[in-house]
């Protein structure tokens, strides 16, 4: 018996790592997901294949029984990735009009697999010595495009934007109260504050938690009209800071915020920190690939004056995710996030590595190769593709404006910096609904619609009440599907107001 258990786990770990059954799975993967994206831009399939959690579950925990093992490697191999096709969000579907997340370059997808089938790992040079140069030549190059000069400033890449602004943070926090790392803020006679943009992300409020701060300890910066961060408001508070001896930590501001992809205008917020010797951090997950924009670039004009600032391209570079930018403008910051010591990690005979070890600058110790996607793509098609698809989907939000302004039962309410847009459904005055009740009533179409799997949309709360916004991450929309979109609704809202 033991023989027999012997071969048997023998033969799964064969099995397992046979490069003959990678060569011949991976061949049907491709084939069956660009048979699958091939459907999804001739606009088949629904966008959200909606199903309960229950019933999702069930399915999931199915996958995992011992019966499911009693089928031939090839045909249980097909099925599982049929069921997740099936099961799955298609973002690539020309309707998926939802959330800021991409419809990625396909082909980043293979460069990704080169990363995860090798399990090429950071946190030393050693460890992915590749993987580390590309991300290092990624940084300068994305850098080198908002403005700074190789060697004259530093950073890295990290799992997602929540993370990248939370390291930026402490950063500010480490340089601006060198104490704190060690001491926290105990036996402070007034803690500290964390300005943040009204409309700021949530992580940002987060990462005052996690830090130390607490919550209570961030300040909203005021806004104007276009939900911008006002700079003669900003300059205000913190002259009254100032005054009070508060001591503060940061100013963070957006590019762009994400209620409505409201831009700062950094160089001004950037005269006001500098006046006031204050660290300015931009939160840009959103809006830093519009650099590679001739047409928008100017959004994001002054962010390499910023002490930190992050960027996703897994946003608006159309990465998978994740893939998240630290830059710092000084090089010597990188150096302060952490002050621990890992003497079988980092080699003290070649302390110079201490420059190349991304284990030294980022919150994760090991990390996967989340550059690779990226580093394919622009090997492949040059940075212009860039500016390419952000100019093709800021042109669709613009054009969706256009739509429901000449509608007169539809009210945008914002004109759209970005691809992002926010806007209400109006019943028919007969109706005679409030605010409130109009609010509702846009939130129960986005449900319908979306569990329909027509379309792919989101809802917020704008001036207090319900909304609908869109954000056009997928470059293969086309105006034809805007316009679909305005019908459906129309369509669902009737019916809603009819029952």
């Amino acid at each position: 018996m033991q023989n027999d258990n012997h071969g048997s786990s023998t033969q799964r770990i064969q099995q397992a790592y046979s490069p003959h059954s990678l060569e011949q799975l991976g061949h049907h993967l491709v084939e069956q997901l660009a048979a699958h994206l091939a459907e999804l831009q001739q606009g088949k399939h629904a966008v959200l294949n909606w199903n309960t959690p229950d019933e999702n579950l069930a399915v999931a925990r199915e996958t995992l029984s011992s019966s499911a093992l009693d089928v031939p490697d090839l045909e249980r191999f097909q099925k599982l990735i049929s069921i997740a096709i099936s099961r799955g969000h298609n973002l690539h579907h020309p309707r998926y009009i939802g959330h800021q997340v991409a419809a990625s370059v396909p082909l980043a997808g293979l460069f990704d697999a080169l990363g995860s089938i090798t399990n090429q790992v950071m946190a030393i040079y050693e460890m992915g010595p590749w993987a580390t140069s590309v991300e290092r030549a990624l940084v300068e190059a994305w850098g080198e495009t908002f403005g700074h000069s190789r060697g004259n400033f530093t950073g890295f890449i990290t799992h997602g934007g929540s993370l990248a602004n939370l390291t930026a943070l402490l950063t500010a926090r480490n340089v601006v109260f060198p104490q704190s790392w060690e001491q926290g803020f105990a036996g402070s006679s007034k803690p500290p504050v964390l300005i943040a943009h009204a409309d700021a992300h949530y992580c940002v409020t987060r990462s005052a938690g996690i830090l130390g701060l607490g919550t209570a300890q961030v300040v909203k910066a005021e806004l104007n009209d276009k939900r911008q961060m006002d700079p003669q408001k900003l300059d205000d508070l913190l002259t009254s800071l100032r005054a009070a001896n508060s001591p503060i930590m940061a100013v963070s501001s957006a590019a762009c915020a994400t209620p409505i992809g409201a831009f700062d205008a950094i160089d001004d917020i950037a005269d006001v920190c500098e006046k006031h010797a204050v660290w300015l951090h931009v939160d840009a997950a959103h809006g830093g690939g519009t650099v590679f924009s001739s047409r928008h670039r100017h959004l994001v004009h002054g962010i390499d004056r910023a002490d930190s600032f992050i960027c996703d391209a897994h946003k608006m570079l159309f990465m998978p995710a994740l893939c998240a930018f630290v830059f710092y403008k000084n090089p010597a910051h990188r150096y302060e996030t952490f002050q621990q010591e890992a003497p079988y990690l980092f080699d003290p005979s070649q302390p110079n590595m201490a420059a190349v070890d991304s284990g030294v600058a980022t919150i994760e110790c090991t990390k996967r190769a989340a550059s690779y996607g990226l580093w394919g793509v622009w090997s492949m098609f040059g940075p212009e593709l860039f500016g390419e698809i952000i100019d093709k989907t800021f042109a669709l939000t613009k054009s969706l404006y256009g739509m429901l302004t000449e509608a007169v039962d539809f009210a945008p309410l914002h004109v759209p910096q970005a691809n992002i847009l926010v806007f209400r459904y109006l019943p028919d005055q007969k109706f005679n609904m409030n605010s409130q009740q109009i609010g509702e009533l846009n939130r129960s179409i986005r449900r319908r619609i979306v569990e329909s799997g027509e379309f792919y949309i989101v809802q917020t709360n704008l001036d207090g009440s319900g909304a609908l916004r869109v954000c056009v991450m997928n470059p293969l929309t086309e105006e034809t599907h805007l316009l679909q979109l305005l019908d459906s609704i129309r369509k669902t809202a009737a019916e809603l107001l009819n029952e």
